[in-house]
């Protein structure tokens, strides 16, 4: 038999909200954002509770509290604002408001008893010890308030004194906490500057931003393509593997076992006698000539993200100082990395398992935190789910602990689940399954589950409409149309969106029967024309210029889809908490035929009555459409307009105006 404990928890706390595998993982937030908590908190009896949302700093030691409120059902609720790019720890706080709840007792007695002398000397017993208690300049004034309580004559004078509204705040704050009770877990939560929610990314092969055919860029010539990139609205350059290139079993065109004396392996096949993850690849210039170009992109407003992919070539130095980092076959040789059916004969694969792991994780983080002494603050992970999710969860939380800025992208297109952990263990960014959504419904059930599911918490997407891997079906086949509204759907469905170049020339030839371009330039260098004829280069332009100007697109979880009366167009919303930039979007989904739809729109929302006049201003296209009621007509024509995006206006008296909503 056991015998009683020696303390209990009477208050109970849970159901905590946002809480990720009850608190093993944090929750992510932005600077600038309200982190909005709720809670169940109860107990037994009828003691009336007050409760606090505990907060700090990772770095802090000692806690803040801001109240939380009874909202109902014993459900709790409070907020506090994330101001610093850092991580946060919080947590819940109960306890019995004795005073508040000897008050309420008394006003129930109060009228109904006569003598309530018993009664009144428990409050005042209750007011001594709080003065005793309090160690603040409050002090004074309650022992002064004590002092009116013990010197009053006549028991309805000292009620009145007991149900003062400022004593009662005075003993709610500087009273000692009974039945004090604390949630069992500190839960965190990763506070990200601005670019982990918002942002237009563009990746390019640094040596192919040239104009004459199988010659290279360097990064100082490469430096002549930042003007067009930031003039078409990009935040971050994305760069393909800058590192030397490794020679045994380089690739040739098309991904061929032999390559020619010319031609310049896959950037992804890392290391060769000029070195490895740390060095530069000769052609490309030196380690001065990168720092010029990344200031060089910062100068332009623009900021560089560097593919950090954990690849080694045959040649790479560590195959000859670490040969204990790669897997053994048993007649002595190393197996090249695989992902059938997919073969990487130029690559060795880093072994997690062997002996010396601890060593490759330190490794690893060196070679991070070189690249961040040179201003790199973005990292695109190449395929973090074949490494130890606990690896990526120690590496991040190590680099944001010093540099809490650093943001990384996890290219994971693989099981959901394995998605899902990434994005728990850290990964501020995540690949996500848009790629491959080509109808409405299963569009709209994806982009439900990221915005309304637990996901919101914690995965923020990045919407690439393709990669240099991934040329998908929709855009071989769709032709101009498909490549129009597929960047309309990532660009506005996800406030952070990315195109590989080329994109804007609708560059769809692939190889037959696979999601791989034709003469990709993974194994070779391209000179593009961008002028070329069919560009759709000035649409991409003024997306992004909308992007940037309406602030409704900058957030994800305000997404919200709407009726269209066609399988064919996917109809959906974003505005503002305070709805003053509201726009609408509509996307014909068929590049091949057009379609028409009746739009079911939500004035009720908007504060729209069926009586009110209001103005569609397309934005794409700069027209306006004057509406009245909830039902607007559209015809979308994919050779034309695939899109629309509208910004709903409603008519000022007082500008008597169409104006933005107030």
């Amino acid at each position: 038999m056991s015998h009683p404990p020696q303390h209990f928890q009477s208050i109970i706390i849970e159901h905590v909200n946002p809480e990720i595998n009850g608190g093993r993982y944090p929750i992510k937030r932005e600077v600038g954002d309200r982190l909005e908590v709720s809670v169940d908190i109860f107990k037994e009896g009828h003691d009336l509770i007050g409760a606090v949302l505990r907060h700090k700093k990772t770095s802090e030691a000692d806690w803040q509290e801001t109240p939380l409120q009874h909202i109902n059902n014993d459900r709790w609720a409070g907020s506090i604002e994330l101001t610093e790019n850092t991580r946060y720890l919080y947590t819940i706080g109960a306890f019995v408001r004795t005073f508040a709840s000897w008050r309420e007792e008394l006003e129930k007695k109060q009228g109904v008893q006569d003598d309530l002398s018993s009664e009144l000397l428990e409050g005042q017993a209750l007011l001594q010890a709080a003065v005793a208690y309090c160690k603040d300049p409050t002090k004074g004034t309650l022992q002064k308030w004590l002092t009116k309580w013990t010197t009053q004559q006549g028991q309805e004078a000292i009620i009145a004194i007991a149900l003062n509204e400022e004593l009662s705040t005075l003993m709610d704050r500087h009273e000692e906490r009974h039945a004090w009770a604390v949630y069992p877990r500190e839960l965190e939560v990763i506070v990200d500057r601005v670019r982990a929610r918002y942002g237009a990314w563009y990746e390019i092969f640094p040596r192919s931003q040239g104009t004459q055919p199988g010659k290279g860029t360097t990064f100082r010539e490469c430096e002549a393509r930042l003007p067009y990139i930031r003039d078409m609205g990009f935040d971050v350059l994305y760069l393909t593997p800058i590192h030397p290139i490794g020679t045994t079993n380089r690739k040739g065109p098309n991904n061929s076992l032999k390559a020619g004396p010319n031609d310049p392996g896959s950037p992804y096949a890392i290391g060769s006698t000029h070195g490895g993850y740390d060095a530069i690849e000769p052609s490309l210039g030196t380690l001065d000539d990168f720092d010029h170009f990344e200031k060089a992109v910062r100068a332009h407003g623009m900021e560089l993200a560097l593919d950090f992919a954990i690849n080694a070539s045959p040649d790479h130095p560590y195959v000859k100082s670490h040969p204990e980092w790669f897997k053994q076959r048993p007649d002595g040789t190393i197996k090249y990395a695989e992902n059938p059916p997919k073969k990487y004969e130029d690559i060795y694969a880093l072994d997690f398992y062997c002996q010396d792991w601890r060593a490759i994780w330190e490794e690893l983080k060196r070679v991070i935190l070189f690249w961040v002494s040179h201003g790199v603050k973005i990292f695109r992970v190449d395929n973090p789910h074949t490494k130890p999710v606990p690896f990526w969860e120690w590496l991040i939380q190590e680099i944001q602990a010093v540099h809490p800025d650093v943001i990384f992208l996890a290219e994971a297109f693989t099981r959901p689940k394995m998605m899902r952990v990434l994005a728990k263990a850290g990964y501020t960014q995540s690949y996500t399954y848009f790629t491959w959504r080509n109808f409405k419904q299963e569009m709209t059930e994806y982009l439900v589950e990221l915005t309304q599911s637990e996901m919101k918490e914690y995965f923020r997407p990045n919407f690439f409409t393709c990669t240099p891997d991934i040329l998908p079906e929709i855009l071989q086949q769709g032709g101009p149309p498909a490549f129009k509204f597929r960047v309309v759907l990532a660009a506005t469905l996800s406030p952070t969106y990315g195109i590989y170049s080329s994109y804007e020339l609708c560059e769809n030839r692939a190889l037959p029967g696979k999601e791989e371009y034709l003469d990709s330039e993974k194994y070779e260098i391209k000179a593009w024309d961008w002028d070329r004829p069919g560009n759709i280069r000035d649409y991409i332009t003024r997306l992004n210029q909308i992007r940037k100007d309406n602030p409704a697109l900058h957030d994800f979880e305000n997404l919200r889809f709407y009726q269209a009366d066609n399988d064919h167009i996917i109809f959906y919303g974003k505005s503002t908490i305070d709805k003053s930039n509201i726009l609408l979007i509509a996307v014909n989904m068929n590049p091949y035929q057009t379609q028409e739809a009746v739009l079911h729109i939500p004035i009720e929302e908007f504060e729209i009555s069926h009586n009110d006049t209001y103005q569609l201003h397309e934005l794409l296209w700069g027209t306006y459409h004057l509406v009245k009621g909830s039902f607007y007509t559209i015809r979308l024509d994919p050779q034309e307009n695939p899109a629309v995006i509208f910004a709903v206006r409603r008519w000022s008296r007082k500008e008597q105006d169409f104006d933005y909503f107030l």
